[in-house]
């Protein structure tokens, strides 16, 4: 088998199983206990955060351990906006709805993960806040105009969430350009991350970020772990209620085991990003060129690698023409996993949002093949892989021709 879908998940490595395995065994201490047993699990626990927190270039106390970046992202935008929406309602609203209705705003991409967009459309819907989505170009950049002119506009407080890279098309955005157009106007800025740790730098302070979020099992961590970052400075509003773990934020006893095993990920995946981003750049260009070659009617979306802000490990297709899931069947039949777009869309038959927002038509769109290389990819499996991709185009094309 040729794994090719490392955007959808990775294996757990051996070194974060070994690193989280005490606290799954003998170590199994609730951290919230006032024993021994759960002393230990704390230390494990603060260690485990100060580890991260090295990796951000942030303080202990504002890493929050989730459960992966769809929770990180909603309590980003949502308890970043809700304490706005508060103020608001206490300032004069006549309702919850009425309350953030021309005060408070949100602005995000039009490609963004679906889990940034439905918490600004949870908020529009039941707090009144006003909704604005930033397009994009033809390669899927968001433009530090087109954010000033949204933000500039705002009469109130908002939030500004803008992906680092995106998951489909792997484009990179410069967030630190954007997040100080944003400050400069008195917003606040999240950035989901999820897709960028491991192969872009995520010090905090040249981001510029108020908030970001990591997903562990993106990195070789389990799958129900992650991480956000949020500013001491800032107020955020928890989404969840309860004991008031995780500095209020998230209640319910947290996984020492899991935390663990995503510091260990975000450390290896730091350690290692500078030596593997060069290699995997230059065998993610090869495999670009290769099956331009053998394909020649394919076309790749996003940024050309020549443009530099695109993702090392990225490689997206349309394959005017043909039917993505069809393709896909193919590779699958002939060894290649790969996927049509993201991971979260899995059994949605509308055409990717992301694709539809760089101005490809729907039909081209359900052509879509997505193709992200994990670490331990060689350069012989890539070649193989270009070769199974010729071959399982030309038998569509002559079941079509039948």
């Amino acid at each position: 088998m040729i794994y090719l879908d490392a955007a959808a998940t990775t294996p757990v490595r051996r070194e974060v199983l070994e690193a989280m395995w005490p606290y799954l065994t003998g170590e199994f201490g609730n951290p919230a206990s006032h024993h021994e047993l759960g002393a230990r699990a704390l230390d494990g626990l603060d260690d485990a955060r100060a580890r991260v927190a090295s990796v951000l270039g942030c303080r202990p106390s504002e890493v929050v351990f989730t459960s992966g970046g769809t929770e990180s992202n909603n309590l980003a935008v949502k308890g970043l906006v809700l304490p706005m929406v508060g103020e608001a309602l206490s300032a004069g609203g006549s309702g919850a709805v009425d309350a953030g209705a021309g005060q408070v705003h949100v602005a995000v991409s039009a490609i963004e993960h679906s889990a940034v967009l439905e918490s600004a459309r949870y908020l529009e819907r039941w707090h009144g806040v006003d909704v604005f989505v930033l397009p994009v170009d033809s390669s899927g950049v968001v433009s530090a105009d087109s954010l000033e002119s949204c933000v500039a506009s705002w009469d109130g407080k908002g939030v500004v969430s803008i992906m680092y890279a995106n998951n489909e098309v792997g484009t990179v955005q410069d967030i630190a350009a954007l997040s100080a157009v944003a400050h400069r106007y008195g917003a606040l800025f999240h950035t989901d991350a999820v897709q960028a740790a491991g192969w872009l730098p995520l010090k905090v302070s040249e981001l510029g970020v108020d908030a970001l979020s990591i997903s562990g099992h993106k990195l070789g961590a389990p799958k129900g772990c992650g991480v956000l970052y949020v500013s001491r400075s800032e107020q955020i509003e928890s989404v969840t209620s309860g004991g008031g773990q995780e500095r209020g934020l998230r209640s319910g006893t947290v996984s020492v085991a899991n935390a663990v095993a995503m510091a260990t990920a975000l450390e290896l995946a730091e350690f290692e990003r500078l030596s593997r981003v060069s290699d995997m750049s230059a065998m993610r260009d090869r495999f670009i060129s290769r099956v331009r070659e053998l394909v020649p009617s394919v076309v790749l979306t996003g940024l050309e690698p020549a443009e530099g802000n695109r993702l090392p490990n990225n490689v997206s297709f349309i394959f005017p023409g043909f039917n993505g899931e069809s393709v896909l069947l193919e590779l699958e039949r002939r060894g290649v996993i790969c996927s049509s777009g993201s991971a979260c869309a899995a059994g949605s038959t509308d055409p990717s949002h992301v694709l539809i927002a760089l101005g490809i038509s729907e039909d081209d769109a359900r052509t879509a093949v997505r193709f992200t290389l994990p670490v331990t990819i060689t350069a012989e499996d890539l070649e193989r892989a270009a070769n199974l991709l010729s071959e399982s185009i030309v038998h569509l094309a002559n079941l079509r021709q039948k």
